[in-house]
């Protein structure tokens, strides 16, 4: 083959590829976010469970995307106070990240989960400790179900900054609060498993995690009775052009709300708005580089989040009563109620769990003549909770009772 025939074919080849590769357009870029794990390191976790936790995590970050442009790693332990085993850009490599978690040392103490939250919103997801702008945030917390402070606060904040949190329990948590404290819906967020069975759940929430990095297009999260939280894939750049991102009811299409942001951002979330109704949502990407289509949502808030109005003791017995509430809302509206009742004049608590859409239910095992106070507590899904408490006392139960009638000539002889 002559020199000259040889360069162009060569050139036709690489013409014919470089036409093929255009037509294709270019490769999915890789999903970006920090993703921040959660383990719970104190003395309530035993050696063994930590050590399969940590196998898990390990086994979770080998099927990830890690590295520079992609997705950025981090561990916190909770303890007596959190410690950071590493934080975000410390490592460049799937195997780094998958090395530290293996040297990872449990740390005991206290299970201080919430001081943990506080402590992962203020100097690791902010972006003035090296929080990535603009960027998808996603918290996995591993834990055995209990805390020594309260959960639901912090991690409300977090979820409100648009961090969706995915919680793994191996299986003494209380399903209710864990509900509450994931990121809706709770179904797609929120695992229980046996610590020897945790491998069993890694392609499912790596799938999650990657949803939760990477939208594939205008989607709404965290919906509460007064507002919503908004993601999408980037479309543009900080260099490219901006977005407007347009609200109104459905049915008053002509109040619309406007809000400017950078090219750069991939969230945002609307608060302020009416419980259940229907809003019109629209992303409108501005740019003199691309066409890039608009893309619209419609979304609906919850009714509005009011607790027990009234609550209704009946069927006194020596040893129980039942407890009412109205008004009776759905799953839709709240995870559930908790139903805490003890003696009036001091004695330990005790908690009843009732599920959603019921609003009654049977105390048990109550002391006869006592008074006790019944509080009744609805869970939103939001996270926030409602309260109505009553007095209600238990009879007592050596009751005197009238002696029968007896018919002429029944009993004993007469004398």
């Amino acid at each position: 083959m002559l020199p000259w025939t040889a360069l162009s074919l060569a050139l036709s080849l690489r013409l014919a590829l470089a036409r093929s590769g255009a037509e294709r357009g270019p490769p999915a870029s890789a999903p970006q976010g920090d993703l921040l794990f959660l383990l719970d390191s104190s003395a309530s976790v035993s050696h063994y469970e930590f050590s399969r936790v940590r196998e898990f995590v390990g086994q979770l970050v080998g099927l990830l995307p890690l590295g520079p442009g992609a997705l950025r790693a981090s561990l916190v332990h909770v303890g007596s106070r959190p410690y950071t085993e590493f934080p975000f850009g410390q490592h460049s490599s799937g195997e780094a990240v998958q090395d530290a978690v293996r040297a990872a040392a449990q740390r005991m103490g206290d299970t201080n989960t919430g001081l943990a939250l506080a402590y992962a919103k203020e100097q690791l997801f902010a972006e003035v400790a090296g929080a990535r702008p603009g960027v998808p945030k996603v918290l996995v917390w591993v834990t055995d179900g209990g805390s020594s402070d309260p959960v639901g606060p912090p991690m409300q904040e977090l979820k409100d900054l648009g961090v969706t949190v995915f919680i793994v329990s191996t299986g003494r948590g209380n399903l209710l609060e864990l509900s509450a404290a994931a990121s809706a819906p709770a179904e797609k967020h929120l695992h229980f498993v046996d610590v020897d069975d945790l491998h069993i759940i890694a392609q499912e929430l790596r799938g999650s995690i990657l949803d939760a990095m990477r939208p594939q297009q205008l989607r709404a999260s965290e919906v509460t009775s007064s507002g919503f939280h908004l993601a999408w894939p980037p479309l543009l750049t900080a260099d490219s052009g901006y977005y407007v991102l347009e609200l109104a009811p459905s049915s008053e299409p002509g109040t619309v709300r406007r809000q400017q942001l950078p090219g750069n951002a991939t969230g945002w979330a609307w608060v302020n708005l009416d419980p259940d109704t229907d809003y019109e949502v629209a992303l409108v990407p501005e740019s003199n580089v691309h066409l890039v289509r608009p893309q619209h949502l419609r979304v609906h808030t919850l009714p509005e989040e009011a607790g027990p109005e009234r609550i209704v003791i009946s069927h006194a017995r020596p040893r129980s009563l039942r407890v009412s509430w109205a008004p009776a809302l759905g799953a839709a509206a709240v995870l559930g109620y908790h139903v805490q009742y003890g003696p009036l004049l001091g004695g330990a608590a005790q908690r009843v769990e009732v599920p959603a859409g019921r609003n009654s239910t049977t105390l048990q095992g109550l002391a006869p003549s006592t008074a006790y106070l019944v509080t009744v507590t609805a869970a939103f899904r939001s996270g926030s909770e409602r309260a109505l408490s009553a007095k209600a006392c238990t009879p007592d139960g050596e009751r005197s009772r009238a002696p029968r009638p007896q018919p002429p000539g029944a009993g004993g002889r007469e004398p």
